[in-house]
């Protein structure tokens, strides 16, 4: 391991774990029934196609989970950066604010969002470093999240329209304009500081570690990122 490499501390998501394995499993399952029904006779029964059925669908996810990037979040000391199959993103530690967990009323209680909120300290450029593909996937996966947000604050129903239909072009505070992805992503991250204080959110299934300590571990990384890193490695 050099010098470069040891300055980093690397964060596995959940969902890409025992890809080979599940995919080794469901081969050698759909070999060992395959194998078994042509050395006897018979006509194959519904338990047998059932076990097909499984073997392949094992050899399916473990497969797509082999296509996801090994790590998912990189933390150096100049920054962080997400990867996705589909592309990723690169937030440098100048402009990273802080971070913690979004929250939505209802009723009397506040529900968690099951993701990490971030703060940053310069939007414009954010959106002037990420590709319309990964803006695109990160529009769909993370919707669900958008409206829980959005359902708490429409209780009667009278929800803007801004909130609701992705807007193609987005102007910014700073007088850039954007269309397309980049524009729909921008606009989404408007709504999402106005309605929870954080620009862009990490989903938990990203990260191998509870979201309370990873957003309080990022805020120390602000603070001082040399140190943190070190502590982080040495343990």
């Amino acid at each position: 391991m050099d010098k470069h490499t040891k300055k980093r501390i690397n964060y596995r998501a959940k969902g890409a774990r025992n890809g080979i394995e599940i995919l080794i499993v469901g081969a050698i399952g759909l070999v060992f029934i395959m194998a078994f029904n042509l050395l006897r006779s018979g006509t194959i029964s519904i338990v047998e196609i059932f076990l097909v059925s499984a073997c392949l669908g094992a050899i399916f996810v473990g497969f797509l989970k082999t296509q996801e990037p090994y790590y998912s979040l990189i933390l150096s000391e100049s920054a962080i950066e997400y990867r996705h199959k589909y592309g990723g993103w690169y937030l440098s530690h100048k402009n990273f604010h802080s971070c913690g967990v979004p929250k939505v009323e209802k009723g009397s209680e506040h529900l968690e969002l099951n993701a990490v909120g971030l703060k940053l300290n310069d939007i414009d450029e954010f959106l002037m470093s990420i590709t319309p593909r990964i803006a695109g996937k990160l529009l769909i996966e993370q919707r669900h999240f958008f409206m829980q947000v959005v359902q708490n604050h429409c209780k009667n129903g009278n929800c803007p329209s801004e909130w609701l239909v992705e807007d193609t072009q987005h102007r910014s505070a700073r007088g850039i304009s954007y269309n397309g992805l980049i524009a729909m992503f921008a606009n989404r991250t408007k709504h999402l500081k106005l309605l929870t204080g954080y620009d862009l959110l990490l989903p938990a299934s990203v990260l191998d570690t509870d979201i309370w300590a990873f957003s309080a571990n990022l805020n120390k990384w602000k603070r001082e990122p040399h140190q943190f890193i070190a502590s982080q490695l040495k343990d």
